[in-house]
């Protein structure tokens, strides 16, 4: 399976809370770490709400979300992820549903700790973690 730039596809997709779930989601896992406003629970068919893998809350306050500080977000984020016991687990749900979903609250589809979580987690595929 390839994605458009013509590489292998991903295993880690990442898609707004808010968006309509699909089939082709697979394994739906929320990683915020508070619960998006506006969603039930029904709605968001989840396999797992993974809050530990998420920014921690000094450092998710610190971003704040903002474009200029989204560079020393990710490298503070990235250290995090590589004592995070919490990843193991989306390596485990990927292995066993071949795709796994990160959902994410932010408005932002670039900017945001999902898509470093993303690139994190296929970076660390592809150099056999």
């Amino acid at each position: 399976m390839e994605n458009s730039q013509g590489g292998p596809a991903g295993i880690f997709a990442i898609k707004r809370i808010y968006d309509d779930p699909s089939d082709d989601d697979r394994c739906r896992v929320l990683v915020d770490r508070l619960w998006p406003r506006g969603v039930g629970k029904e709605r968001a068919q989840l396999e797992l709400w993974l809050k530990d893998v998420a920014p921690s809350p000094p450092l998710r306050k610190e971003f704040a979300h903002m474009q200029e500080r989204f560079a020393q977000f990710r490298e503070a984020y990235e250290a995090e992820l590589e004592t995070n016991p919490a990843v193991q687990t989306l390596r485990d749900l990927a292995a066993e549903h071949g795709k796994v979903t990160l959902l994410f609250g932010a408005r932002d589809p670039e900017t945001n700790h999902a898509r470093v979580l993303q690139e994190f987690l296929e970076r660390d595929r592809y150099s056999g973690k």
